[in-house]
């Protein structure tokens, strides 16, 4: 089977390299051509374009920024849908919309290709190592196939159901990654009021109640201030916040804490700090 990956940012980087590293016949292909020679050193080849790569790999992953730049690559002009085939699978790991999922499912089933939406949790750190979570949602039979290739990325690879369900399973992973990321920064500015430093807060939390991922994750962060340039961005929980609440406006579903939550992010990215780490969100909170 001849893999195919377009996108190699933070994420996407390292998904590439575990699959090239566990014996993947791999084409890669991003915008970035520095990017490019750098997998083709490590054995990987090379694409000049998304019509080189499609015409020569029988499964087509994507791992790309946001909604606009996944339906301009899958479903554009010059996209993955102009040059796909017969019984090929493209398969996109960005978060997007649950509506964008359907309409690239709907689309590519017109050519007779499958889609799969696949999600990824677990940031860098999880696509360096291969154990990232991933959710899919889309045709059954083609994730038989293509689980072989997603178990080389991530350990926790689940079926989530048909088409967008494994992009909705990721909104709500980032629903409450954003809620929690919020919540244990009000912690912790509360534990700094009183004199109890967050590390030792967090070791304890972690025994208690009140411990969560993002409390473990958010501490050392926020006692060290490190927020400038992270891998996990603010960027990203405020877009996946937007889309969240743009799907519950339709749904007409009150989501209270995440409107509270997105409004203290959107804040940060006004204040010029998209690339602040999301445990920066603290200083929003100590600000007011």
């Amino acid at each position: 089977m001849r893999i195919g990956f377009v996108g190699l940012g933070n994420m996407g980087q390292g998904m590439a390299d575990n699959l090239l590293s566990k014996k993947t016949d791999l084409t890669v292909f991003t915008r970035t051509k520095s990017k490019i020679d750098s997998m083709i050193k490590k054995g990987a080849k090379g694409a000049n374009s998304l019509r080189e790569l499609v015409n020569n790999v029988d499964v087509i992953m994507t791992c790309l920024p946001d909604v606009a730049t996944s339906l301009d690559v899958i479903l554009g002009n010059e996209g993955i849908i102009s040059y796909a085939r017969n019984n090929q699978i493209i398969i996109d790991h960005s978060t997007v919309s649950v509506s964008t999922s359907q309409k690239c499912n709907d689309e590519l089933s017109k050519k007779n290709a499958s889609f799969l939406d696949a999600p990824i949790s677990g940031g860098p750190t999880g696509a360096s190592s291969g154990t990232l979570t991933i959710m899919v949602g889309g045709d059954k039979n083609a994730y038989e196939i293509a689980n072989p290739y997603l178990s080389k990325m991530g350990t926790n690879v689940r079926y989530m159901g048909n088409s967008g369900a494994g992009t909705g399973m990721k909104l709500v992973n980032q629903l409450l990654v954003g809620v929690n990321t919020v919540a244990a920064a009000e912690a912790f500015a509360f534990a700094n009021k009183v004199g109890v430093d967050v590390n030792i807060a967090s070791e304890l939390l972690s025994v208690s109640w009140g411990g969560s991922t993002m409390v473990e994750r958010s501490a050392p962060i926020t006692k060290d201030r490190n927020f400038p340039n992270s891998p996990a961005p603010v960027r990203n929980v405020d877009k996946d916040l937007k889309i969240i609440i743009e799907f519950a406006k339709e749904n007409k579903l009150s989501l209270d804490l995440t409107k509270i939550s997105l409004n203290m992010f959107s804040e940060l990215m006004n204040d010029n700090k998209s690339e602040y780490d999301i445990a920066g969100v603290i200083e929003i909170i100590e600000k007011n």
